[in-house]
């Protein structure tokens, strides 16, 4: 029996104590919609500092998570896998030596998540920087897809794509989007200095706000008519062009 990466805590109390201690373990929040948003208003606060997102949900749903049990209405899910914050993650780093690092933009399949972080973990990669919003959690089908890889690389969580856009370039990152309707090949770039990759949402590819702001953009060569490329294998292939161009 394969071991799950993920666990629920349930009761007010509980998960209060949780987002106290341990808030970078913390992957949602649910409360029950029946609940006043001002009751709890505090703990509202506190996952939004931490980036962790709060979900409103019926009964049912909770009953679907933890089973018939006293959850007072607030259930949150932890994982194994510590998120980071990205200036935390900062104080640690060293620009002399032009990491770079995979910003994800709407990845919703855990396969595809728990993929690309196994794969930049065996690439050297310095972190893989995930959303709240609209991006697959850190879940037990990703652990398991990393094959237990994913703790071995930090990973960063921010609100949004945009906000970790913005503290990377604030860091000094260069922002290179991969967009297959880019005009720029990728044999025709040069990853100079500390470079952030930003990779986009399987079907619909980066946000458009995000395209406007990246450094460049870059498109895999393609023959036989392919339009696109899997998410996990084009973090696969521009994390090792990226290693290969190291050594």
């Amino acid at each position: 029996m394969t071991k799950s990466s993920n666990f629920y805590v349930y009761g007010r109390k509980p998960v209060e104590e949780a987002l106290d201690n341990r808030a970078k373990k913390i992957d949602k929040i649910f409360v029950k919609n029946s609940i006043s948003p001002n009751s709890y208003k505090a703990l509202s606060e506190t996952a939004t500092q931490n980036n962790i997102p709060v979900s409103i949900v019926p009964d049912k749903k909770l009953l679907n998570l933890v089973g018939r049990v006293n959850h007072q209405g607030f259930v949150a899910l932890l994982s194994q896998i510590e998120y980071i914050g990205f200036f935390e993650w900062f104080e640690t780093l060293d620009l002399r030596a032009n990491p770079a690092v995979l910003l994800l933009d709407g990845i919703e399949d855990p396969h595809n998540l728990g993929a690309i972080l196994r794969t930049a973990a065996a690439a050297g990669i310095s972190a893989v920087i995930v959303p709240t919003q609209n991006q697959a959690p850190v879940n037990a089908t990703v652990f398991k897809t990393s094959a237990g890889t994913a703790g071995r690389i930090p990973i960063i969580r921010v609100h949004d794509s945009s906000q970790g856009l913005k503290d990377l370039r604030m860091a000094g990152f260069s922002i290179v989007g991969l967009d297959a309707a880019a005009d720029k090949d990728l044999w025709d770039t040069d990853f100079e200095g500390p470079t952030a990759f930003l990779i986009g949402n399987e079907g619909k590819g980066i946000s458009k706000n995000l395209i406007k702001n990246c450094d460049e953009l870059i498109k895999f060569p393609m023959e036989h008519d392919v339009e696109s490329l899997n998410a996990s294998v084009s973090a696969a292939l521009i994390s090792y062009e990226w290693k290969r161009r190291r050594q």
